[in-house]
């Protein structure tokens, strides 16, 4: 059975008791994000745990999801925790090492060969430990969560930053690095700081060419790519129970574009249809005997101001459909203004590709709107100008849409149907001419859109938008073509105009799938094997990091002073390098390769003190651990946006960077560098950021009495003898602390398993 009925009762058996009891402690009417987190406090949590913002505070997630790229080096931790099982229902999902070249069939052949020693470590690892394990082409995580693990009112956690697409189902889905996800397997509590909320009201009704993706594009062209850091962000209103579930989801997938810890939904008619639709109408059944506890109060909808840090009202019916990019999801352009700003910027205009499918937007609504597009352009004798490509979100979709004629619809305009995984959107994509790096503009519905993400190319200018939208600008061949007021032309020289876009919320005939791809794990699985190969490029068993001497860290380098945006994309790139994720060692060779040396504005060319010589940053990492010499990295604001992975904080712990000092973090990277045991601080004084110098040596003067709220004091030492003494704030609480003093969090979870 996909999902657990027995937990989800149990989650529900307990949630107004609780609920009434944390609405009496904070006098007030509750949020539904509130409700979720006060029923799953852990046990112990002090009674300042029911207030927002100020505190971390430990949680009890219902479960766990892991994608392929990164359950490797969370499975590789776990390995060391000492567990016989996992704690908690914990899935892996294998759909970021399948590239996208020539179509399903022989990609998914390929990934099965060059990945076999991967696939078939997660999958014994699985095995062993009791964890659901979904093959190669079996769909992209978030999709397949929706379809069978999330609930109203569940929290989860997944080492995916994208992981917050349940929220479409009602629950408080969180992005998380691997060490969290191996705390929560390891029947840990899990720790968070109490976020703030984000109420966004949506009123009227989306119509025609408006889609739900156009709902998140306007909400991050408002709060920007970190306008929603430490919040969750809550819709509601009449425009909210107006759109579908997977709509909904792909609301909140995009929320992790704005820094958000998560995005939910109020449990409603629409979630209703979608759990029955998908097997699971016990869920729909325990749900409704709780519905009042899986929506907020109705005060605070009433009265929204009183209740949230901060309010948006977004009119769905006013709303026009919005393309963002090039180069950041948050640059947001209305479709009637598009040929405007193309023009006034230089952007190509010419669209070589039209993508769509990621777990941003590959439901059955998503490729029936988008095939309804496709369909006219046919029945009118349009040929496309550019090329096209989907990905289905789960096999159960790439089923059924076969069997609506949905993907003989795309096929007819010559469409190549990739594998169900995530593939383009994360850079798996051996696009033909992308090494040439042509300045070009390609359109997609995925989530992201940073520079050289989709086909390694830094001159691709990527443009999100609704699936159909991408369809429209990809027949059209136009960045600045208006599906609303503009016609084409026809093989017969007529006028085309296209009509607004129509697609089945769900199956007339309900879903459908032969092999979904599961693997349940073995009831015992203690005599189960895991083969780890010594020469091996791929896998690589983890030593511990070593604890802290309890010394003060002196004579450290500073190894790069990052300027602007730099993404974890930038500390450890995805693409081709995502076959190294289970080899600590070999991905190291990608640290901080994209980041901008902000000395002399160059990628990958830091300054070695030691030989005074230009080379590459890991390279220079490694001749500095290679001589006993610690290092830092200094950084701009909202520092490690993106993905959730943690490599970009485990590569840096791994060549001997001892602390990351910026303006300000993203949220799952600043704890993922706790976890494994680095200082993260941020400047007390952000113009101290430009008095650090290329050749600085930094002493830090007050480690020795490192405590919570209590600033530390760096000594930054110039080539010319003088010195700058700048203080670092931080936001370490007692138990992180202890995972620096450690040398990790995972050293304290394996250390409590042999007492």
């Amino acid at each position: 059975m996909a999902f657990d009925i027995e937990m989800i009762k149990r989650v529900y058996s307990n949630m107004a008791d609780r609920v009434d009891a944390a609405r009496k402690v904070v006098g007030r009417p509750l949020t539904l994000s509130e409700k979720i987190l006060y029923n799953h406090l852990w046990e112990g949590n002090p009674r300042q745990a029911f207030t927002r913002g100020v505190d971390y505070v430990d949680f009890a997630p219902d479960r766990v999801a892991c994608q392929d790229a990164t359950a490797q080096m969370a499975l590789l931790q776990f390995m060391h925790a000492g567990k016989k099982t996992v704690a908690v229902p914990t899935t892996v999902h294998c759909d970021h090492l399948i590239l996208a070249k020539n179509g399903a069939q022989s990609d998914l052949a390929v990934a099965n060969t060059q990945s076999k020693e991967v696939f078939d470590f997660l999958s014994s690892v699985s095995d062993k430990y009791g964890i659901g394990f979904w093959k190669p082409g079996s769909g992209i995580i978030h999709q397949i969560v929706l379809e069978n693990y999330a609930f109203p009112g569940g929290l989860m956690i997944g080492t995916d930053s994208h992981t917050v697409n349940a929220g479409g189902l009602g629950m408080l889905a969180i992005g998380v690095g691997g060490a969290d996800a191996v705390d929560v397997m390891s029947g840990m509590s899990w720790e968070l700081k109490f976020p703030k909320l984000i109420g966004v009201k949506l009123t009227g009704k989306l119509s025609g060419w408006t889609a739900p993706k156009d709902v998140i594009l306007k909400v991050a062209d408002i709060l920007t790519v970190k306008g929603g850091t430490g919040a969750i962000v809550e819709y509601f209103g009449e425009g909210a129970t107006s759109m579908s579930c997977t709509g909904k989801g792909t609301i909140c997938n995009m929320g992790a574009e704005i820094g958000a810890t998560t995005s939910t939904f109020g449990y409603d008619e629409s979630m209703r249809r979608y759990l029955a639709a998908t097997g699971r109408q016990d869920v729909v059944d325990a749900a409704d005997h709780v519905a009042a506890y899986l929506t907020a109060d109705p005060e605070v909808y009433a009265d929204p101001e009183t209740y949230f840090d901060q309010v948006i009202e977004i009119n769905l019916s006013e709303l026009e459909p919005h393309i963002n990019g090039p180069f950041t999801p948050d640059r947001g352009t209305p479709v009637s203004q598009m040929k405007a700003e193309a023009a006034a910027n230089g952007w190509p205009i010419k669209v070589e590709w039209g993508l769509i499918g990621s777990c941003t937007n590959s439901s059955y609504e998503d490729m029936a709107r988008a095939a309804s597009i496709v369909n006219q352009a046919v029945a009118h004798g349009i040929t496309p100008k550019a090329e096209f490509g989907i990905n289905p979100g789960s096999e159960q979709i790439r089923y059924t849409i076969e069997r609506d004629g949905i993907i003989a619809t795309f096929e007819k305009m010559g469409t190549k149907v990739f594998t169900n995984a995530c593939g383009p959107c994360i850079g798996q994509w051996d696009r033909a001419g992308a090494d040439k790096e042509e300045k070009n503009t390609i359109v997609h519905s995925f989530n992201r859109n940073f520079s050289k993400r989709a086909d390694g190319n830094p001159n691709t200018h990527a443009f999100v938008t609704s699936p159909e939208m991408v369809a429209a600008l990809a027949i059209s061949g136009r960045l600045d073509f208006n599906p609303i007021t503009d016609t084409l032309i026809n093989d017969k020289g007529e006028e085309v105009k296209l009509t607004a876009p129509y697609g089945d919320e769900l199956p007339q005939k309900g879903f459908a799938v032969e092999d979904n791809g599961f693997q349940v794990p073995a009831e015992d699985g203690s005599g189960v094997q895991i083969l780890v190969s010594k020469t091996s490029d791929r896998l690589q068993l983890l030593a511990p990091f070593e604890a802290w001497n309890r010394k003060n860290i002196t004579g450290a380098k500073l190894l790069i002073k990052a300027f602007g945006k730099c993404t974890t994309d930038h500390i450890s790139m995805a693409g081709p390098w995502l076959r190294f994720r289970g080899h600590l060692d070999n991905i190291s060779n990608n640290m901080l390769i994209g980041a901008v040396n902000a000395f002399n504005q160059k990628t990958n060319a830091v300054k070695n003190q030691l030989t005074e010589e230009y080379d590459a940053v890991p390279a220079v990492a490694r001749a500095y651990k290679a001589a006993g010499i610690p290092s830092i990295v200094v950084g701009d604001h909202n520092y490690g946006e993106g993905s959730s992975r943690e490599h970009a904080a485990m590569e840096p712990r791994f060549l001997g960077v001892k602390a990351v000092l910026v303006k300000s973090f993203a949220r799952i990277h600043e704890t993922n560098l706790k976890k494994q045991g680095m200082l993260a601080l941020t400047f007390a004084n952000e113009n101290d950021y430009d008095r650090i110098q290329e050749d600085d040596t930094i002493n830090f003067l007050d480690l020795i009495s490192f405590a919570p709220a209590k600033p530390l004091t760096l000594e930054f030492v110039h080539s010319d003898g003088s010195t700058d003494r700048i203080l670092a704030n931080h936001t370490y609480n007692e138990s992180q602390i202890g995972w620096f003093e450690a040398g990790s969090a995972l050293n304290l979870i394996a250390a409590a398993s042999n007492l």
